[in-house]
């Protein structure tokens, strides 16, 4: 059904998205490895790569923007507990900013505004 799907969706796995990782992959190891042409979403979907956001103000599937909404606000409190065990490289006030990050992009997926 992705083609003609005029929408624009956000991938499976939003939070943990394909982009990130080759972003972080370039970066580090000066590596770049070429994009899915397709992927799955949060809809159940498979559409074309270039179909995708991971941006709240660009995401127009009603289905998506709410599984991207419960996959970060999933990712908060995640963070948030990693921050608070004991000898966690992640410090308890790093865990709190990034969990505020993505609770800001859980609203911006909710209320459609950026996030």
């Amino acid at each position: 059904m992705g083609e003609g799907d005029p929408h624009i969706h956000v991938e499976v796995k939003v939070v943990r998205g394909e982009a990130a990782v080759r972003g972080m992959l370039a970066s580090t190891f000066g590596l770049v490895g070429d994009l899915p042409s397709a992927v799955g979403t949060g809809c159940g979907l498979r559409v074309p790569y270039a179909m995708t956001s991971p941006r709240p103000d660009r995401v127009t599937c009603l289905a998506c923007r709410e599984h991207a909404r419960s996959e970060h606000l999933r990712f908060a409190d995640e963070i948030e507990r990693i921050g608070g065990l004991p000898g966690s490289s992640v410090t308890a006030g790093q865990a709190r900013a990034v969990a505020e990050r993505h609770r800001a992009l859980a609203e911006g997926f909710a209320s459609g505004a950026g996030g």
